[in-house]
């Protein structure tokens, strides 16, 4: 019975570690797969608005051509070599039954492997085809994904001169993306590590009860060394994922960010009512001719980081600053119903900031504010750098109210004055010429009603 249980723990170790590198490999190889064609969704989206972008050729010999950029293929099949380069014997292919004239030679299946995927993933383009074989001689991992037709991609494909196929429609599978990893140096290492754990629990079974309690703790040792390895590796890839999702948030709204993530390419929305605000710190321009650049970065950082915070515990929108101009808008992405009140709040704290600060540096800085409320268009624009923007004249009016307010006060439109009157303090600024607006009656927000 003691040589029994010694033989089936044996066993019991090759077995677990046989199914742990099966599915070690299997998870990269699914990871890897998903990484690769989300950077090229991303490179297809850019690649949709560089086509309306003069000088920009979107080509397979990019390399040759002024201006070009490589059409997402190029780009897949360039990452695919990359990642060959920083892992010594993987392999990344991308494959279709209807290859560029460009890519006719190595562009369709090569192998009995490759047949089968492309048959398989066509019938059933949701699943994986995997197999453990032998590849160029090695003991290999062969994992295979469709390649799925997306709606940013059926126009190009059915009018490209040199498609083979003119019919593509979406969801289609056009290809298969496979990832080879070979195995024979996971094999070793682990093989080595048995080798090392018979010739214990060899030596250890002449022991009796005693060896059997090093051979259990040894097994433990071994299957959680293993699964740390996958733990790790699923960890890397996820702070890899959630590195990129930050980038992405740091740039544009989160409902935005997840829109472009979801496929959106697209992305104008129109709001019936939103407050905008555009602030200006009077004398900033003469200041930066006085001190040196780097102390007038840190300065206006320090500004305008006050703002930031300001802008999150009210719950506004920064839309972008220029210059020493910090623009916001309330009621946007997400529509809410106190929008004008959350504005005016901003604004009147605001004020308070620019005299805290002046007290601390012994500065004589003021802030000009201007507050409108109307309908406005917001979007997604860029081809290398996304920006979340607004139009409409009600910003235009924002802006304006800005520029001919008074120093030091916030001067805000007859609309935005309509929906606080009752909740603020105002004084009646009258009639005052607007550059493309002609006459306009304006008020100065004073304070809050107690």
């Amino acid at each position: 019975m003691f040589c029994i249980g010694i033989i089936a723990g044996l066993w019991n170790t090759y077995r677990l570690s046989s199914k742990l590198i099966k599915s070690q490999v299997l998870q990269n190889a699914s990871h890897y797969a998903e990484t690769i064609q989300a950077a090229r969704t991303l490179y297809s989206e850019v690649v949709t608005r560089a086509k309306t972008v003069e000088g920009i050729s979107i080509t397979h010999d990019y390399k040759i051509i002024e201006g070009g950029i490589p059409i997402p293929a190029t780009f897949l099949i360039e990452l695919g070599q990359y990642i060959q380069l920083e892992n010594p014997g993987m392999s990344v292919r991308l494959y279709s039954n209807y290859p560029f004239p460009s890519r006719q030679a190595e562009g369709g299946p090569r192998d009995n492997f490759e047949v089968k995927a492309m048959r398989y993933l066509e019938k059933k383009p949701n699943s994986e085809f995997y197999r453990f074989v032998k590849f160029q001689g090695r003991p290999s991992f062969r994992y295979a994904q469709a390649d799925i037709m997306k709606p940013s991609c059926v126009s190009c494909h059915n009018n490209h001169p040199d498609s083979p196929k003119k019919d593509w429609k979406v969801g289609d599978v056009r290809g298969v993306l496979e990832i080879t990893q070979p195995l024979d140096r996971i094999i070793k290492t682990t093989n080595a590590g048995l080798r090392d754990t018979f010739l214990t629990l060899a030596g250890l079974s002449v022991l009796g009860i005693i060896g059997m309690t090093l051979i259990i703790s040894k097994l433990r040792h071994t299957s959680k060394e293993l699964e740390k390895r996958v733990v790790e590796r699923t960890a890397e890839l996820a702070t890899e994922k959630e590195k990129s999702e930050s980038l992405l948030l740091n740039i544009l709204p989160e409902q935005i960010a997840q829109r472009l993530k979801q496929g959106h390419h697209q992305i104008a929305d129109g709001f019936a009512e939103v407050t905008i605000l555009f602030a200006d710190i009077v004398g900033f321009t003469q200041l930066s001719e006085k001190i040196l650049p780097e102390d007038l970065v840190i300065l206006l950082n320090k500004i305008f980081s006050e703002f930031d915070k300001l802008s999150d515990r009210h719950g506004l929108e920064k839309i972008k600053t220029i210059g020493d101009a910090y623009m916001v808008a309330s009621g946007l992405p997400i529509p809410r119903a106190d929008h004008a009140k959350a504005a005016a709040e901003m604004a009147l704290d605001m004020q308070q900031e620019i005299s805290k600060f002046n007290l601390q540096h012994n500065f004589e800085l003021c802030i000009r504010i201007g507050i409108n409320t109307g309908p406005v268009v917001a979007g997604v624009i860029g081809t290398k750098k996304y920006i979340y923007d607004l139009w409409g004249d009600a910003v235009n009016t924002a802006s304006r109210m800005e520029s001919h307010g008074i120093p030091g006060t916030i001067q805000v439109s007859t609309k935005t004055y309509d929906l606080l009157h009752n909740q603020y303090i105002f004084q009646e600024r009258g009639a005052i010429v607007v550059k493309g607006k002609g006459e306009m009656k304006t008020y100065l927000l004073i304070g809050r009603k107690v």
